[in-house]
């Protein structure tokens, strides 16, 4: 990515979409300059170096993606001080607070060479398939506007802190595929609205809970953690649990059909 520091003209953004853009380098300094950016998207490119703590200086931000890199370090306890996150409002055009599900912006749409609106956009933090490691903060459970929070894919270790519990609006929590252990379901169960959750391929070592919403998620959630009971997925619906698996993957297309659809 250029590195020059200077965002002359660029100061208005609040959508920064450079995925899947073969860019490599650190993630530059001059992004932090762009203090009207709601929505940075990064992801599936040649990314490295640590995320950035200067991340928390943009105020407006609440939708940071950045999977599938290869960013490395820790994830930076200064992610728990974006304001956005925190907040279960978002800001509108003109800087009144609004609710999450109705922030709307200009997005530009090539095919139809016309500009839309798009209505929703969840508060998301994508740092997927990475090389991250440590522990998962414990500051990451005062995000309590997140919808979805995908750590999936890196190199984390150490237990899940009970915080993650704390984040009662996630609809989508993805911790496949690290190192981690402890147990972690129990501080979970109160997440009422989790519509996807994934924990396979760890080391956690926990029976998984009987009844309750855990038993809607299909086993594939829970494979791979020999401490593991094998009573996951037990009663589970597959057509459900085929169903919230679409959902994910909907989910991380950020609404962008929705885009396309309003106007």
């Amino acid at each position: 990515m250029p590195k020059d520091e200077t965002n002359d003209g660029y100061r208005s953004l609040q959508v920064l979409s450079l995925a899947d853009c073969s860019l490599s380098g650190e993630i530059p300094r001059w992004v932090s300059g762009l203090e009207n950016l709601r929505e940075l998207f990064l992801s599936s490119n040649r990314l490295t170096g640590p995320i950035p703590a200067w991340v928390s200086g943009l105020s407006l931000l609440f939708v940071l993606d950045v999977s599938n890199n290869s960013l490395a370090g820790e994830i930076p306890t200064a992610l728990a001080g974006l304001p956005m996150l925190r907040s279960e409002t978002t800001v509108g055009d003109h800087g009144g607070s609004s609710s999450q599900a109705t922030f709307p912006f200009p997005v530009y749409m090539a095919a139809s060479l016309q500009y839309h609106r798009a209505n929703y956009c969840p508060k998301l933090l994508n740092l997927g398939d990475n090389r991250l490691t440590g522990a998962v903060p414990p500051e990451i459970g005062r995000l309590k506007g997140l919808t979805q929070l995908n750590l999936s894919l890196n190199s984390l270790r150490g237990e899940v802190s009970q915080a993650v519990g704390n984040l009662m609006n996630l609809e989508v929590l993805d911790l496949s595929s690290n190192r981690l252990t402890g147990e972690i379901l129990r501080a979970l169960e109160s997440l009422r609205f989790l519509s996807y959750f994934n924990v396979s391929n760890n080391d956690l070592d926990e029976p998984v809970p009987v009844g309750g919403q855990f038993c809607t998620f299909p086993s594939s959630s829970f494979a791979g953690n020999p401490g593991m009971e094998a009573a996951a997925g037990a009663g589970a619906d597959p057509a459900l649990g085929a169903t919230r698996e679409r959902g994910w993957h909907r989910n991380w297309t950020v609404g962008m059909d929705a885009i396309g659809r309003s106007g």
